[in-house]
């Protein structure tokens, strides 16, 4: 029943069980993005409710759906889906009710949520999908059954890459999988000609950092912060698209497009510091004589050129310096534009002392 989501075996032994056996009252996917919670969590909800097609297209009245509006679930917005929650099914046995981004619930949402998670109506099925469970609390958990998700792996996302990239050489289609990281929304989005530009840019930053005598650290952030930027208007125009056929208030569709951008941006940046990350990686790789692992394979041949072995232990800082940034970055609550001049200056710090 689970055919087209790709590998998840775990995930998907759990939710054939529950279709055998009979689904328990509420279920926590979580595991990293882009690796098919949200398309399992339809199929599973389809089947539940024996209609695939209006599942899909969300138009089944039996199925509620619920994704942040702003850059947080709040009570209100779980105060709504409570209200429906209530109401017995209007044509299934069941009502599914799908929550996106559960880990983006303030205090106040989730307190509310738990009410149902104690006690739900026996014709309900919840599903929550988080990215991280740690922002979940463990009431919210413990109430949950568990359906883990992983990074799919660099031959499942070559394998899809293949299929519909097909003309791409081999080399290429190796490197784009693994600078996927096993996530097939970034996978995807490598083979759109503006991001397959947006790449190549961002590579020759990750070179001038060592090889350019005139590199600019304030030009450089600038140019990734433009490749931010692109993916939230192409993100905002995707979501203007979308809200087309939901019948949503104005400042509430507002707050979506804003989120849609928001997201992007940061999905772009950290995106760019995996990649930079994987960059002097590479390096090192091929300092020592190990170009199996070689991320960047459409790039060997300059990779070669640059990992002298003497630049070993520079490439090795430049990988902890884009580490650290990475994590600040997705902790904390940083301008884009000063984080990353800051770090391009520790880079060229870091990269021209060999």
């Amino acid at each position: 029943m689970f055919e087209d989501v790709i590998e998840q075996q775990a995930a998907k032994a759990l939710l054939q069980a529950a279709l055998d056996e009979g689904p328990v009252h509420a279920y926590l996917f979580h595991g990293p993005p882009g690796v098919g919670k949200q398309r399992t969590a339809i199929v599973f909800a389809a089947h539940l409710l024996g209609d695939r097609s209006r599942v899909e297209r969300r138009a089944h009245p039996d199925l509620y759906v619920l994704e942040p509006l702003g850059d947080q679930i709040r009570i209100d917005e779980i105060r709504q889906l409570r209200r429906d929650l209530h109401m017995r099914p209007f044509e299934a046995e069941r009502r599914v009710y799908l929550i996106v981004s559960a880990d983006l619930m303030n205090a106040e949402a989730a307190d509310a949520l738990l009410k149902d998670l104690e006690e739900p109506p026996p014709y309900a099925v919840i599903i929550l999908l988080a990215d991280e469970l740690g922002p979940l609390t463990e009431t919210i958990r413990s109430r949950c059954q568990l359906v883990p998700f992983s990074r799919l792996s660099e031959k499942a996302v070559h394998t899809v890459l293949a299929g519909r990239a097909p003309g791409l050489p081999k080399e290429r289609l190796t490197a784009l999988a693994r600078v996927a990281g096993g996530r097939l929304d970034r996978a995807e989005r490598l083979l759109d000609a503006a991001a397959a530009a947006r790449r190549e840019e961002l590579l020759s930053v990750a070179r001038a950092t060592y090889a350019d005598g005139e590199f600019d650290p304030s030009s450089a952030a600038r140019v990734v912060v433009g490749h931010a930027g692109a993916a939230a208007a192409e993100a905002r125009e995707r979501a203007e698209r979308e809200s087309e056929w939901l019948d949503l208030p104005e400042r509430e569709k507002e707050q979506r497009l804003k989120r849609a951008e928001f997201g992007a941006t940061r999905e772009a940046v950290l995106e760019a510091l995996d990649e930079l990350g994987a960059w002097y990686r590479d390096l090192v790789a091929v300092g020592v004589g190990a170009e199996q692992v070689v991320v960047h394979l459409d790039h060997l041949e300059e990779l070669r050129r640059d990992g002298a072995f003497e630049r070993i232990a520079a490439a090795e800082r430049g990988v902890e310096e884009v580490h650290a940034s990475w994590r600040d970055f997705a902790e904390l609550n940083l301008q884009p534009r000063l984080a990353l001049e800051s770090l391009f200056i520790r880079l060229r710090r870091a990269l021209v002392q060999t």
